[in-house]
């Protein structure tokens, strides 16, 4: 049963968190934070990867139990024993790692732990209207009948947004919601967030994009280290805001990268799949240089690489990797011809969360002979090894015998960072590297980058993020509906150029 909220002063807060700290074995989490939600605002979480954000909301979720602290909802004290315990107080997460099930459909995920009964039986045609209802309230074009694990990425974040919306809540928290949405999901989003603080309900909304931050925060509170550094109203300066997020300040977010392009690296000729429906796809890429693709999520722009790597099916078409014909090749057989393919999702894809970081960033590398011999592992040289690339890399904590899982979302992709270096390549293909990370990461992502292509490799960067293209890519192409829209260079390389593209057919 939905607990009933208490009134609660007119001048109090909806929530107050009062010197809360969480300790694990050998890690300060969070120490002594207060934090502040007023009823009708959106408050904005920001700090670097690790700085103490997801352990933060994880305890206002119920996930987790501080070691030390108070929590007021409504000004009344509570202790949330669970995340159930949490929502049926009124306090709904939309966490940035998925919690589906994937082999359910979407109404059975929606209502999963929640389902409408009977006279003691399921009641599948409430379920199913209710989801409908739900899903069309949202603006969300998804078939509640569809399986999960059929849905692309950006689908998937819909229907975890969809389930925070199930029932009342007066807390809504949102966790990195539009890693995966196109801009106009993402419109669709800030207006029921506008809608929703227009009741009365308190938003905690943690974001990378500034941008966001400027659309439609109220307040910022900085974290870093897991202590609070400040709290902004909504007229802030970005450089103080970054500064108060990591300590310093950032000279330059995105290098310059020469450019020095020669002989052709990868050939797709008319690359057709019906499954991914890419139609007629043809580009080149160089080394030396960094070609971008650009377009909406779902626009082909990964799934030509994907292809081009061996993951998916190639219906027609030819590709070529220095010349050599390659179609059809495995993904195996690809990394050994020199091509690194570095995926999106990094929980579903890219790592084994339970394993270490060292093992991780040998996955790909395990026939080379700095770690194994005759087919024996190395297991010493690999441990110098991969404590080198995590130096390099910058990984923090330095822990490389630490499972995956225990690092914030962007020290994992560091690690995936690091793995691209454990064996030779040629060509690296960076699909959305950049997404659920904070500014300084997002920084040294770019200078790694930028490093590759100077020392001869050919990059392909895949991004949602439009200012990625435009400030790191010496040409790109411009994908919709499967199709190249246009290919693009030089001074030609700009918003105004490029986005028209991202909609609707052009003519020349």
């Amino acid at each position: 049963m939905m607990h009933t909220p208490v009134e609660r002063e007119a001048d109090a807060p909806l929530l107050r968190l009062t010197s809360i700290s969480k300790v694990y074995p050998g890690v300060q989490a969070l120490d002594e934070v207060d934090f502040e939600l007023r009823a009708g605002e959106t408050h904005v979480l920001f700090g670097e990867n690790g700085a103490g954000k997801s352990t933060l909301i994880s305890i206002i979720a119920g996930a987790n139990q501080p070691s030390a602290g108070m929590i007021q909802l409504n000004g009344e004290p509570v202790k949330f024993t669970s995340v159930h315990d949490a929502r049926m107080r009124g306090i709904s997460t939309v966490f940035q790692e998925f919690s589906l099930v994937s082999t359910l459909s979407v109404e059975e995920n929606l209502f999963l732990g929640a389902e409408p009964t009977r006279a003691g039986l399921l009641n599948k045609s409430a379920i199913r209207k209710e989801a409908h209802d739900i899903l069309n309230r949202l603006g969300f074009s998804i078939s509640p009948q569809a399986i999960v694990a059929d849905l692309p990425r950006a689908e998937q974040q819909m229907v975890e947004i969809a389930r925070a919306f199930r029932s009342g809540i007066s807390v809504l928290i949102l966790d990195e919601p539009t890693a995966s949405l196109t801009d106009k999901e993402t419109d669709q989003l800030f207006a029921l967030i506008a809608q929703l603080k227009a009741r009365g309900v308190g938003i905690i909304y943690i974001t990378h994009r500034i941008r966001e931050i400027q659309r439609i925060g109220d307040r910022v509170t900085v974290l870093r280290d897991g202590r609070k550094i400040a709290t902004f109203e909504a007229q802030f300066h970005e450089d103080e805001l970054v500064r108060s997020m990591l300590g310093r300040e950032i000279t330059q977010l995105y290098p310059t990268v020469r450019s020095a392009p020669a002989s052709n690296l990868l050939e797709i000729d008319n690359l057709s799949s019906v499954s991914d429906r890419l139609k007629d796809v043809s580009l080149t890429v160089r080394s030396g240089e960094i070609v971008g693709l650009a377009g909406l999520i779902g626009s082909g722009k990964s799934e030509i690489v994907r292809a081009a790597f061996g993951l998916r099916r190639i219906d027609s078409g030819r590709v070529r990797l220095e010349g050599q014909d390659v179609t059809g090749f495995s993904a195996a057989r690809m990394l050994k011809a020199g091509f690194m393919y570095l995926p999106p999702d990094r929980r579903e894809e890219g790592l084994v969360m339970m394993r270490p970081c060292r093992e991780n960033m040998t996955l790909a590398a395990l026939d080379q002979t700095e770690f194994s011999t005759r087919g024996w592992l190395n297991l010493s040289r690999e441990r110098k090894y991969t404590t080198a690339l995590a130096r390099e890399v910058e990984l923090s904590p330095m822990a490389p015998e630490r499972a995956v899982q225990g690092f914030s979302g962007g020290n994992q992709q560091k690690v995936m960072l690091a793995r691209s270096l454990t064996r030779p390549a040629k060509l690296y293909a960076f699909d959305e590297p950049t997404v659920g990370v904070d500014v300084g990461t997002r920084a040294a992502i770019y200078r790694f980058i930028a490093s590759l292509c100077e020392a001869g490799a050919g990059i392909i960067l895949i991004s949602s993020d439009l200012p990625e293209i435009l400030h790191l890519a010496h040409r790109a192409y411009v994908f919709y509906g499967g199709e190249i829209k246009a290919e693009v260079s030089g001074s030609d390389l700009t918003e105004e150029t490029i986005l028209p593209h991202f909609f609707e057919r052009t003519t020349a």
